[in-house]
């Protein structure tokens, strides 16, 4: 690793995190539209989780092609196209997708809107590839995973405006307005995006990012017993099952969520975006909270601020729904909830593997919670997973590729590959919801959170086997 590469390259991280925005818009916005569809083209609950499926198994099918167009070029697409044209070449892709929603809407086609919703994730598969390694390697090595966790704090506040943004577009902005949606108020914040994918890809093309940054060199011990496929690392096999289901619980939670509220608790379509919004919101908190370590190496400035960003990623989600006109009274008792989660936070002391198995256990007690209880506490306790996923990602991302060496960009694309959890997980619970019911369905998710404790106490033993221990490596910042 070069000597310079001792600071985080904020010039450079600042326009890749724009991408990581993008997602999560995206992402949560399918939530407003899993509601509009269903009643727009009278489909059940399984029928309009096909958003969630068309959305996310995109992204396999996106690594499987860009798996394919390797081999074919003999030669990692990326490493021979550059970061900045994949990342570009992502958000045209992506652009594509949008534009499919114009005629869709026109139609009154589902099909033809999952088709677009499908290209848009297609974009997304190749700029994931490219955009976490690099969020890893602008900096030095034992900030990349708070690095990660930074970008999808980001990604966090897309997923916060998201809904309220959509929701506005298709409902307007009077509480009193009327609860019937035109399916063609749709395209026109679709068109928009894409018209924003199109100049970020722009902007990025003309930015300092690097088209091949310094990738983390094996040492010759490495070397000595380097592996010739990903897929002979089993904290990669089984990180990409992790990976699968921590996606699939993150996604279902929340797309599952509108069903409950309305048919359990009597809420109308129009007025749920908030609480959408306050799932997402969760993980920003979550992720703000995890990413102070990438600030600063004072272990007194880090204590500090692990108290002050929580609080202030949640005056973001009370401002942005403030500005939205929505009554945020039943929001301020979270702030109580967010104490657990930097108790939590504390515990992990900064080790990927603990911190995984806390918050796993955190999330499943969270279930259980919402699954025996009612009213609002209910909501609350469903909501709050999204505190308890927050961390997640980065968490597994760091434990399966650690000890990877050249492998790490192959299993990168693995582990892109399993997003597809986030259709398939959200598709089972709604299918499951139609025979036990939707409260009872969050089982499924409390069986997700099960398997990602049993991978953070796996894990430890695999890589204490290798020889790697992030107690030592990570923990103190130093």
């Amino acid at each position: 690793m070069s000597s310079e590469n001792t600071q985080t390259k904020w010039g450079q991280f600042i326009p890749l995190v724009i991408v990581f925005f993008f997602w999560g818009f995206v992402a949560a916005s399918n939530d407003i539209l899993i509601p509009v569809f269903k009643k727009a083209f009278d489909l059940t609950q399984g029928q309009s989780q096909f958003v969630s499926i068309a959305f996310y198994i995109s992204y396999t099918v996106g690594s499987l092609i860009y798996m394919g167009i390797s081999l074919l070029l003999k030669k990692d697409l990326v490493n021979k196209i550059g970061y900045k044209n994949g990342l570009a070449l992502g958000l045209v892709i992506s652009a594509l997708g949008t534009l499919l929603f114009y005629p869709a809407a026109n139609t009154g086609s589902y099909p033809l809107m999952l088709a677009g919703l499908f290209t848009v994730g297609l974009g997304f598969s190749l700029q994931q590839t490219v955009a976490n390694p690099l969020a890893i390697a602008l900096g030095p090595i034992k900030t990349g995973s708070q690095r990660l966790t930074l970008a999808g704090g980001i990604n966090n506040f897309g997923t916060t405006i998201g809904p309220l943004i959509v929701s506005f577009a298709i409902f307007g902005s009077s509480a009193g307005a009327n609860t019937e949606m035109s399916i063609e108020s749709v395209k026109i914040p679709y068109l928009i995006l894409g018209l924003a994918f199109l100049l970020v890809a722009i902007l990025l093309k003309f930015s300092s990012l690097p088209e091949h940054p310094e990738t983390i060199d094996e040492s010759n011990e490495e070397k000595a017993t380097a592996k010739s496929s990903a897929l002979q690392y089993p904290q990669l096999v089984l990180g990409m099952i992790a990976i699968f289901v921590y996606v699939g619980v993150e996604v279902s939670t929340a797309s599952n969520l509108p069903a409950y509220m309305e048919t359990k608790l009597g809420f109308l379509t129009k007025d749920i975006a908030p609480y959408i919004s306050l799932y997402w919101a969760s993980l920003m908190i979550g992720r703000w909270t995890g990413a102070v370590e990438a600030f600063t190496d004072k272990m007194s400035t880090q204590k500090i601020l692990r108290f002050i960003a929580p609080y202030l990623a949640f005056g973001v989600f009370l401002i942005v729904n403030a500005i939205a006109k929505h009554d945020l009274t039943p929001f301020y008792v979270y702030g109580l909830i967010i104490l657990v989660l930097i108790a939590a936070d504390m515990a992990s002391k900064g080790n990927p593997a603990r911190m995984l198995l806390i918050f796993s256990s955190l999330g499943i007690l969270a279930l259980f919670t919402g699954m025996s209880t009612s009213g609002m506490i209910s909501v609350y306790a469903f909501t709050s997973v999204g505190l308890f996923c927050s961390t997640l990602w980065p968490c597994i991302f760091t434990l399966a590729v650690s000890g990877l060496g050249k492998n790490t960009s192959q299993g990168s694309s693995f582990l892109i590959m399993m997003i597809m959890g986030g259709g398939i997980i959200s598709w089972l619970q709604g299918f499951v919801s139609e025979s036990i019911g939707i409260q009872s369905s969050y089982i499924v998710g409390v069986l997700c959170f099960s398997y990602l404790a049993f991978y953070a106490w796996k894990v430890s033993r695999i890589l204490k086997a290798q020889g790697i221990s992030f107690d030592k490596n990570i923990s103190g910042g130093h």
